[in-house]
């Protein structure tokens, strides 16, 4: 969309060239946040994992080491780290590391299968993967096909003495541990690779979708839209300085939501936590007395559902909670509410660095009820800061009016809008076009500017936090030889959120049960993919043989009661 631009008055003319000697324009990173608050809080703790914690200077020096390490690879500029690993130290510091050596960051969801973890690493044309030993299996074999195929990888492993499993290492796999890199690779302060970039719509990372049909798809992020990310995520989260933040994120999702970058700007101390288990995330939340923490619904849920739930989060303050995905339900909201916990819920994309929009409290809210202010909260919301616009478009890509009953899809403009699909020049044409980001989720916007997801275009569902599609349980269910016809929704879960529901057409003749077909799903996608019910009948359909899948989330929804 072209912009009608005003020239320039003469007085300012002289002035427009960008950069007098560097003087005024330096290209935005997110990467820059480290030096500066390690030359300004060196002291002050940055991570706590276990029985270790880090200083703001030493967590500094340990990502320069590894950046160092890095680059003695001799890999080419902008080649792809893969990055699977839990949320350790070692997985935040690549946030910043692998930047710093000129390289491309791409962490990996840790709950993929095998095949395509591998898929991905060849895809992304991986140059090293740094690889969490507990995970080692799930990526051997795209490792080994990548060799095959005569794709050199760099394996750096991390060895946790914390891991629940510490598999044997297979003695045709070279691997270097990051400790050796880490140690291997000292380096003075005036030997420090700068924080800079001279491109700052380079490619910083790639995160892949969950795929909502096929395999997944890489999204190329840059440092500009990082860079504002992080500071619109601190102006819209209220996020003051020295939060106590813990890491229950995945950072593997959309990079923790850029908060690895975030919480560094804003010098906080960051807990870091392998595994997410409600005693634990108690315990740290009171010795550590942690003031923010993020985390889909299915989170909440374990806490608030806990038998070991404590009266209070954190005796000594308020707990800033950010959650996204399917809201979760008002009986969690109270509960959270009521051990201390400040809930906002957001809404965004891995196409859009994460959240975009947040369910922002107003004033006159606080003469709500309860179950008001949970309805309240539950919705989509308004821009945060750093997102310059959104609107909700019909067919015609005209907007919608705000009735709080016309739906029109999301469309979205700004800095935080992704660069495009990694070697997918259609899919990116597809989704950015006409001056938006074209998110494929059909809303209503209310009275009030706040918005609310109605459906979903692609049919994506979103269970514990994930992204399912349900197009590829659909083509897995095909490959069992009894199924005529399979269509899966959504059904809420209260639980999850939302869980895959299939229902089935058998061909004539055939049988198959429950049981059978989620035992054969289990062979073809993510365990956490696997319908958690299936229904078997006639599949309503329209005149011209369409699956009519409104009607099927109405049965759903009837089923989950």
């Amino acid at each position: 969309m072209a912009l009608n631009t005003p020239a320039l008055p003469a007085m300012y003319q002289s002035l427009q060239q960008r950069g007098f000697d560097n003087a005024n324009f330096v290209a935005l990173t997110p990467i820059a946040f480290l030096s500066r608050t390690a030359d300004v809080h060196p002291d002050l703790t940055s991570i706590v994992y276990e029985d270790k914690s880090y200083t703001w200077s030493q967590t500094e020096e340990r990502c320069q080491r590894i950046a160092h390490g890095l680059k003695k690879l001799g890999l080419a500029p902008f080649s792809t780290v893969s990055v699977l690993a839990f949320n350790t130290p070692e997985m935040f510091e690549c946030h910043f590391a692998v930047p710093l050596a000129g390289l491309v960051l791409n962490t990996i969801n840790t709950r993929l299968e095998a095949d395509t973890i591998g898929w991905i690493i060849e895809f992304a044309e991986s140059g090293a993967i740094i690889l969490d030993r507990e995970l080692m299996p799930q990526a051997l074999a795209g490792l080994h096909a990548a060799h095959a195929r005569g794709q050199n990888i760099h394996v750096i492993l991390i060895d946790d003495p914390h891991a629940q499993q510490q598999p044997d290492i297979p003695s045709d796999l070279q691997v270097t541990l990051y400790s050796d890199l880490l140690n291997d690779n000292p380096c003075e302060r005036n030997q420090y690779l700068p924080c800079t970039v001279e491109d700052e719509l380079a490619p910083l990372s790639i995160n892949f979708t969950s795929g909502t049909s096929g395999r997944p798809k890489g999204v190329v992020y840059h440092h500009r839209g990082s860079y504002l990310m992080s500071l619109g995520t601190v102006a819209g989260w209220s996020i003051p300085r020295h939060p106590k933040y813990l890491y229950t994120v995945p950072m593997f999702h959309c990079n923790g939501w850029g908060h690895a970058w975030t919480m560094t700007s804003m010098a906080a101390t960051i807990v870091c936590l392998r595994y997410i288990q409600p005693d634990k995330v108690f315990n740290i939340m009171q010795e550590h007395k942690i003031t923010h923490f993020g985390g889909a619904p299915i989170v909440l849920n374990m806490l608030a559902n806990d038998q070991a739930a404590p009266d209070k989060l954190n005796p000594h303050n308020t707990v800033n909670c950010m959650t996204a995905g399917a809201p979760p339900p008002a009986t969690v909201l109270a509960k959270m509410h009521s051990m201390g916990c400040d809930i906002m819920h957001v809404y965004g994309l891995t196409e859009t660095y994460g959240h975009i929009l947040q369910a922002e409290p107003q004033p006159s809210w606080q003469d709500k009820t309860p179950d008001e202010i949970a309805e309240l909260k539950a919705r989509q919301g308004v821009r945060f800061p750093m997102t310059d616009a959104v609107e909700l478009m019909d067919s015609d890509a005209k907007p919608v009016p705000a009735d709080g009953e016309t739906m029109g899809e999301i469309v979205i403009r700004g800095n935080i809008v992704m660069t495009g699909y990694l070697k997918n020049a259609d899919a990116t044409r597809e989704s950015l076009h006409d001056g938006w980001f074209w998110s494929g989720d059909l809303a209503v916007r209310h009275s009030d500017g706040y918005i609310q997801i109605k459906d979903r275009a692609k049919d994506i569902i979103i269970s514990g936090g994930e992204n399912i599609s349900s197009v590829e349980i659909e083509n897995a269910l095909y490959k069992h030889e009894s199924v005529g016809e399979a269509a899966v929704v959504a059904m809420p879960h209260e639980k999850w959120g939302e869980t895959p529901c299939a229902f089935i057409e058998l061909k004539p003749g055939q049988n198959a049960s429950e049981e059978d077909l989620i035992t054969h799903c289990l062979s073809h996608i993510a365990r956490f993919k696997k319908p958690g019910k299936v229904v078997f009948g006639a599949l309503p359909k329209t005149a011209t043989g369409k699956v009519q899948k409104y009607e099927l989330r109405k049965r759903a929804n009837e089923l989950a009661g």
